[in-house]
């Protein structure tokens, strides 16, 4: 992966109550609120902004470890897309990229090397879109610099870890106009769009309540040697708190409204112990030098539990375990005054009433009658080529989709920071015996006459796939 220099890198890695609270050196317990800073008004709404439509959209990609290989794959079998760069800090990841689209008509220029590679990739003129796909401490830095360069950003989550990191992602987006779309893939899987159609024809009635959550055991993968350069995943795990909110909470937060109607107003969050993290890291230890350096650290609770209050008088639990023997849940529930629907960690259900689920056929008729059109369109295709079930091709092929046809994103930059946010005000509210914290209102006030998103194809979809 593409690294800053040492010490704005190891600044960041430490976690992001530093800048939230500012404090100059590191506090296990942070005893003053965060400050929020208060525009008057923005620079300009960027909710339902429509960018220029591009014929083409060339992207160039950072971050080549993990998520960023299957994203250019991905994005290689788009109409109207030219893969136009590579960056990586190793040489050999880009080799491998290279090689996996070496029968396709893209021939990307290469930049590694360096610490700053990025960088000049961001500059170059030949580019619409900078991909990020890099450690989550390198995200805002990389997107507010392409945006600066008057590059469109899409970044992997979540896109901040710090309250000044999402006000600049908010500043920077306005002041160039130029999208910043955090590649929250889950409000593209089927049931969540699902609910997310139903909600918009008002089977749910008025919606009450949300869930969502990431637990999945990665303590195997997070004390791994390779599979995060330089470990720097299991490093974020040195702060406490819900430090991965945004695949729970997107897809709730487009269907209560969150920044189009309605807004996160304040939350309370709690942590349970470490269990696992520290035993682990001690065992570790006792058989490998390697590890000594994490041995008698602190780690996150095994479990975090954060509650948001909204403006409209929702509720939104999240959850976030990543050490639990426990089966992966997102925990997507949506409760309303009408209806019911719950996914993980069982398939996706839907109830009206405390008699029990709905049929298997009743079920179906649902899907075949609300299914959103990017669904119909290139649902099955999406499976296919895969990418958690056919949700990140889904959320991709919608990004160059918008792109290409001047229409809004789905997801804009007052998403991106405001989910985003809840990792660094959790933190904060676990430090202080679960006091309540405001959730910023990145929006400024225009949350109130924004206009809901709906993921449908009237003003668009005439991307096409491509096949080879």
């Amino acid at each position: 992966m593409i690294k800053m220099k040492k010490n704005r890198r190891d600044f960041l890695k430490v976690g992001s109550l530093l800048g939230l609270a500012g404090l100059s050196g590191w506090s296990s317990e942070v005893k003053a609120a965060p400050t929020k800073r208060r525009a008057a008004l923005a620079n300009f709404n960027m909710s339902g902004f429509a960018a220029p439509p591009l014929e083409k959209v060339r992207i160039g990609f950072v971050g080549l470890g993990n998520r960023g290989p299957g994203a250019v794959v991905r994005m290689s079998k788009i109409e109207g897309v030219e893969i136009k760069a590579l960056c990586d800090l190793r040489p050999e990841r880009i080799a491998h990229v290279k090689d996996r689209i070496k029968d396709t008509p893209h021939k990307p220029a290469v930049y590694t090397g360096s610490e700053e590679a990025w960088k000049k990739m961001c500059e170059s003129e030949d580019l619409d879109l900078i991909y990020i796909a890099t450690p989550w401490y390198l995200h805002a830095p990389m997107a507010v610099y392409a945006m600066e360069q008057g590059k469109h950003a899409a970044t992997e989550v979540p896109a901040a870890i710090s309250l000044d990191e999402c006000w600049q992602l908010v500043e920077t987006s306005e002041k160039t106009r130029k999208h910043c779309m955090m590649l929250e893939n889950t409000c593209y899987d089927f049931f969540e769009l699902l609910t997310l159609n139903l909600a918009r024809q008002g089977y749910f009635g008025e919606i009450i309540h949300g869930e969502g959550a990431y637990i999945h055991d990665i303590l195997e993968g997070n004390f791994s040697k390779t599979k995060y350069y330089d470990m720097w995943r299991l490093k974020q795990n040195l702060r406490n708190g819900n430090l991965y909110p945004t695949h729970g909470l997107g897809p709730v937060a487009q269907i209560m409204n969150i920044n189009r109607g309605d807004q996160m107003d304040y939350l309370v969050a709690v942590s349970s112990d470490d269990f696992m993290m520290g035993e682990k890291a001690k065992a570790l230890a006792a058989e490998d030098d390697f590890y000594k350096e994490l041995a008698g650290k602190s780690f996150r609770g095994n479990m975090n539990t954060t509650t948001i209050k909204t403006h409209r008088g929702r509720t939104i639990m999240l959850q976030h375990d990543v050490t639990s023997p426990r089966p992966y849940s997102r925990l997507h529930t949506i409760s309303g005054t009408k209806a019911y629907a719950q996914k993980y960690p069982e398939p996706g259900k839907i109830s009206t009433g405390h008699e029990g689920w709905l049929s298997e056929e009743a079920m179906k008729e649902l899907e075949e009658g609300f299914y959103p059109p990017i669904v119909k369109k290139i649902g099955e295709f999406a499976k296919q080529i895969g990418g958690h079930g056919g949700m990140d091709f889904l959320m991709d092929w919608r990004l160059i989709d918008c792109l290409r046809n001047g229409i809004p994103l789905d997801m804009d930059v007052y998403d991106a920071a405001s989910w985003s946010a809840i990792a660094p005000l959790s933190e904060w509210s676990v430090a202080n015996r679960s006091e309540n914290i405001d959730v910023p209102d990145f929006t400024r006030g225009a949350w109130r006459n924004n206009q809901p998103v709906d993921v449908e194809l009237s003003k668009g979809g005439n991307t096409n796939i491509l096949t080879r």
